[in-house]
């Protein structure tokens, strides 16, 4: 028959091994913290619902400093640009993504960002890798006419540059901010991770709000 005084003995065992499994645990927790998948929360461009004004006074403020650190900087336009146009407004800074948008009437278009090698040649040519990005098949009929008219008109090399994600120096970004025909320089801070920050430029139609425009208008032929 077995001796009921050993059993607090034995309890009091199976307790202290539990608690030294539950600190076991939480030490391999804080020794090995789980890896970041990679979200980050840094985004170049004005947010939904945003004062123009307010948008390009925080532009300006990203590019106050005196470190020579190249940062990533997003540059939007007065008007949107033909693919020639792209190395007379990058400042002569290394371009990363050339954005588009093709603009059409009361008719909300997608935008398209074209990751692009050093060089301008590249840049100048990037609208018909724009044209390709763009979903061929979509169950909405709209969209897939939306769709084939901004291919159609990309590769037609229509003035729809709306921004350029560029890399350079706070100088070099200050330099291109008063250029003529930029609207707004934004940079990220020195350490940003390159594909790692959501973009979206200030499109020359954004006046006094960032919102979407009207969709309610027909979507031409050509």
């Amino acid at each position: 028959m077995p001796d009921r005084r050993t059993l607090p003995l034995g309890r009091l065992a199976l307790a202290a091994a539990a608690v030294a499994l539950v600190v076991f645990i939480v030490l391999l927790g804080v020794l090995n913290p789980p890896r970041k998948d990679g979200v980050s929360t840094d985004r170049l461009g004005p947010e939904q619902g945003e004062q123009v004004t307010d948008y390009l006074a925080r532009a300006r403020a990203s590019l106050a400093g005196t470190d020579t650190a190249d940062r990533w900087a997003l540059v939007s336009f007065t008007e949107p640009l033909v693919p020639e146009q792209i190395p007379r407004y990058s400042g002569g800074l290394r371009i990363s993504q050339v954005l588009y948008q093709v603009s059409i009437p009361r008719v909300q278009t997608p935008l398209v960002a074209v990751p692009v090698p050093q060089g301008d040649e590249a840049a100048v040519s990037s609208a018909e890798s724009a044209a390709w990005l763009l979903p061929r098949t979509v169950a909405d009929q709209r969209a897939a006419s939306i769709n084939a008219l901004s291919a159609a008109r990309l590769r037609s090399g229509c003035a729809c540059t709306v921004g350029l994600v560029l890399r350079g120096p706070l100088d070099g970004l200050r330099n291109l901010a008063a250029q003529n025909g930029i609207r707004a320089v934004q940079a990220l801070p020195p350490d940003a991770v390159a594909d790692r920050f959501g973009v979206v430029p200030l499109l020359p139609d954004q006046v006094d709000v960032v919102q979407p425009g009207p969709d309610d208008g027909p979507v031409p032929d050509q």
